[in-house]
């Protein structure tokens, strides 16, 4: 019997992970399974090996037959160059290392280059290779933040394939409809029949497509059919008006104010609050304009305020929710909201022609102005206004290193993201220069990829600062793996004289000038393996 006809007829492995196992321990000690112990096992396991390649490559499982299935769909999409596409095999057959803060080792992290190599090979509009999807299903399986990026690569066909294996019916689910394109805009009746008789995702998929093309088709759409839906569909489709939402949609959100679902006037609410000339916007301004004054008698000017004492039908509709979270005081949590959703614009009337830098730099007087700059800060996020973010942000270099209003990282970072992106990195690296990198990387996070140049020169002038001191670099680990991720590529050259071992202070941890020069160096590697990654990307001019 030939050796072909044997791995054909045998049993397989379970897994591939079986094979591996039995290859490492050695067919004398572990016999492939289906075969007879002896001199045939070592062949038998490559045999076994050869059929195991193939299922993986083709993608399908065996089965029954059954009727032959529709070929693929065609991608239209131009190729990838060849180049990069081994570099695509390449990083999808790395194995993430060991997790931790503890010693990587200098070579790079190759499954991290993952989301960045896709996003430009999606921004060159590449097709995915036929012979790597099912590598690129199995990573996104994996890793649910690679979804996107990867099935927009993937294209059409992976969905095909999705079908006949269960472990990539994610990819179904994860596009709407399994691949049901949206009808084209001038498609009137195709429109109109996806959003009758289609399945819940692909309504949302249809409303969200039209919403950023046709906002005024999508809203008039929902509109049509909303005394009808559920209530947890009408919440869905009405999160979906945030894309494009304008003044015309003013009139459907204040009807959705009188839902009978909470939820849903809770989001109307909030959606009419981010339109400042809302009505809405009008009744919250003269709430809170109620409960917030300038008190001039005083040696200083300072801000007074009288909390609601009651949350009324009124307040309710519009949004207001009465009962406070436990812990809250009533009042204070009535407060937040209506500052919350009061237009910004009205405080500068309201408190003596002030500007917001002004306005959040007077004294609150009894304890109210954590509350009241919280408030503020929630409106500025919601409202998208640069000119309060700056002023709640402060100055970078002040001791509280975030204004009056940011209390946590977190809201420093929400305000940061109202800025543009230059202003941004500026604001960021001043506050890496004064403060350190201990408290930055929520901060970072927020920052356009690349890294601007000021961004990129603070993190590593502190990481220098970091090494000098004698500590082990594992402490910065965050901050260096997104050093590898969203450092400009060109910044490699500024870090080779970073790759030498320091002479180690008598103070310092042992070994720490050997680890911080491999953690270097592996972030070198990275930056010059990312700038190989995106001109294999990038095809020459002709």
């Amino acid at each position: 019997m030939s050796r072909t006809t044997t791995a054909v007829d045998a049993p397989l492995p379970d897994s591939w992970e079986e094979l591996v196992t039995t290859a490492l321990l050695g067919t004398d000690r572990r016999t492939p399974a289906g075969s007879a112990p002896g001199a045939d096992a070592p062949s038998a396991l490559l045999d076994a090996a050869a059929v195991a390649t193939v299922r993986r490559r083709a993608g399908l499982r065996p089965a029954r037959a059954a009727e032959r299935p529709r070929p693929a769909p065609e991608d239209p999409r131009p190729p990838l160059p060849s180049a990069a596409a081994r570099r695509l095999m390449m990083l999808l057959a790395d194995r993430p290392g060991t997790a931790g803060g503890g010693r990587r080792g200098a070579a790079p992290d190759l499954m991290e280059l993952l989301p960045q190599w896709l996003a430009a090979a999606n921004a060159r509009g590449f097709a995915a290779p036929p012979a790597a999807l099912p590598a690129l299903l199995d990573a996104a399986r994996g890793r649910t933040d690679l979804r996107p990026a990867a099935l927009r690569f993937a294209g059409p066909r992976a969905l095909w394939l999705a079908r006949f294996n269960p472990d990539w019916r994610f990819a179904l689910r994860s596009a709407p409809g399994g691949g049901t394109s949206v009808p084209r805009l001038h498609d009137t009746e195709g429109i109109r029949r996806l959003w009758q008789e289609g399945l819940f995702a692909e309504r949302v998929t249809l409303l969200t497509a039209l919403r950023s093309r046709k906002p005024a088709t999508a809203r008039e759409l929902l509109a049509a059919s909303w005394a009808t839906e559920r209530a947890e569909d009408r919440l869905m489709f009405l999160d979906s008006l945030r894309t494009g939402l304008g003044p015309d949609d003013e009139p459907f959100l204040e009807q959705a104010l009188a839902d009978r679902s909470r939820n849903v006037r809770a989001t109307a609410a909030e959606l009419l609050s981010a339109l400042p000339g809302s009505p809405l916007a009008e009744r919250m301004a003269v709430r809170a304009g109620a409960c917030v004054a300038v008190d001039r008698t005083r040696d200083t000017p300072t801000i007074v305020v009288e909390a609601p004492h009651e949350c009324d039908a009124g307040m309710e509709r519009d949004g207001v929710v009465a009962r406070a979270p436990a812990g809250r005081g009533e009042r204070s949590w009535w407060l937040g909201q209506l500052v919350e959703a009061a237009p910004l614009g009205s405080w500068s009337r309201r408190l003596g022609g002030r500007t917001p830098r002004e306005i959040v730099t007077l004294p609150v007087a009894d304890d109210w102005q954590g509350e009241l700059h919280a408030a503020w800060c929630r409106a500025a996020v919601r409202q998208r206004d640069a000119a309060w973010s700056r002023a709640l942000l402060g100055e970078p270099s002040a001791p509280e290193a975030g204004g009056p209003g940011a209390v946590s990282l977190a809201e420093r970072a929400k305000l940061l993201g109202t800025l543009d992106a230059a202003e941004r990195a500026e604001w960021v690296a001043g506050f890496i220069e004064t403060h350190g990198l201990s408290e930055a990387f929520q901060l970072l996070g927020v920052c356009a990829v690349p890294w601007a140049a000021p961004v990129g020169r603070a993190v590593v002038d502190a990481l220098d600062i970091a090494r000098d001191a004698g500590s082990y670099p594992w402490s910065f680990s965050g901050v260096m793996g997104l050093a590898e991720r969203c450092l400009d590529p060109s910044e490699a050259g500024r870090l080779d004289a970073l790759l030498a071992v320091p002479d180690e202070p008598e103070d310092a941890s042992p070994g720490a000038g050997g680890y911080w020069s491999e953690a270097f160096q592996r972030l070198v590697t990275t930056l010059h393996l990312r700038a190989a990654i995106l001109k294999e990307l990038t095809p020459p001019t002709p």
